[in-house]
Formats: structure tokens, C-alpha cells, sequence
């Protein structure tokens, strides 16, 4: 995949998510959102202001301020950190009914022959999601507005943090 592919899929998904207006990104990098995370470090015309996090439930965390103050946050992160995010995840936001918007990198996808440490956790992505009734959507870049608009009316409807789930790269 072209690096340009990536950054004009990337900035199509950002542009989205302020038209659903979002406000803030957070997250801790990961090679598959490369291109988001490259847009949004520079400032990208979304208007999305970006702060860094050191750690997932770092993250998890001040999104969650973010939202409680009246803003609109996404939270980009790699599966692996996802692992050590569900805490915050079921003694926070499912307890005090935070939804919040994250984009979450598939690492570990069967089939993808991805790096070893990324096995496990790749291989449960959907069904950890699910057993913790959080709702989420694949991405697909022939239809990243429509992934994105359907992720905000995920979250929205269930009042749940919504995952979308990136294979790749964006």
C-alpha cells in the first residue's frame, strides 16, 4: 500500500469524525494507524486536536474527561493495548455509562502473518469485544465514511465505548 493511500485514507477518516464532531484524538502509536496518527501530529484541517498518552488506559482516561467535560474524543490504540485497557474500560466507562469512540488497530489478524507477540490477542479481537458487549465495526476503506458514521451511531445508541477495528494500515 502506498504511503499516499494511507494518508488520503487516513484524513478521509479524520474528516469524518469532526464531521460527527469529534474534538480530541488521543492514543499511543501503533505502525497500522501510522497515518492518523503522522495527520494528526501535524494538524490536520479536521481541527482534531491531538494529546499524546503515554499508555492505552492512559488514554482511556483522558478521553473520558474529555467527554465528561462536554467534548468529543476518539481514542486510537493497538490491540495489545487493549488488554490492560479493559480495567478502566468495565470499572469506568461501562459503570458511569462514558461511551467513547475508539479506533483500534488488528494486530495479530489470523492469516496475516503478523509479528508473533501479536498471536493471541489478534486472534480474539471480535469475541473479547463482544464478551464485554462492546460494540464494533470493521473498517473498510471502500466505505470508511459509512464505517465511521455507523461506529458514532454504535457508541451513541448503546451509550458503550464503540471500537472500530482497522486491519493493516490507516
Amino acid at each position: 500500500m502506498a504511503a499516499t493511500n494511507v494518508l488520503e485514507d487516513a484524513s478521509a477518516v479524520l474528516l469524518r469524525l469532526a464531521f460527527h464532531g469529534v474534538t480530541h484524538a488521543t492514543g499511543v502509536p501503533c505502525s497500522y494507524l501510522k497515518g492518523l496518527f503522522a495527520l494528526l501530529e501535524t494538524g490536520h484541517e479536521s481541527g482534531i486536536r491531538y494529546v499524546r498518552a503515554p499508555r492505552e488506559d492512559t488514554a482511556l482516561g483522558l478521553a473520558s474527561g474529555i467527554a465528561v467535560g462536554g467534548g468529543f474524543p476518539v481514542v486510537l490504540m493497538q490491540n495489545s493495548g487493549l488488554g490492560y485497557s479493559l480495567n478502566v474500560l468495565t470499572s469506568f466507562n461501562l459503570i458511569y455509562d462514558v461511551p467513547l469512540l475508539v479506533v483500534v488497530s488488528w494486530r495479530g489478524e489470523p492469516g496475516t502473518g503478523d509479528a508473533v507477540e501479536h498471536d493471541v490477542i489478534g486472534a480474539k479481537l471480535p469475541d473479547l469485544l463482544t464478551l464485554f458487549d462492546l460494540p464494533h465495526e470493521v473498517f473498510d476503506k471502500a466505505d470508511a465514511a459509512g464505517c465511521v458514521d455507523r461506529c458514532v451511531k454504535l457508541m451513541s445508541t448503546t451509550g458503550r465505548p464503540a471500537f472500530l477495528i482497522v486491519r493493516g494500515g490507516l
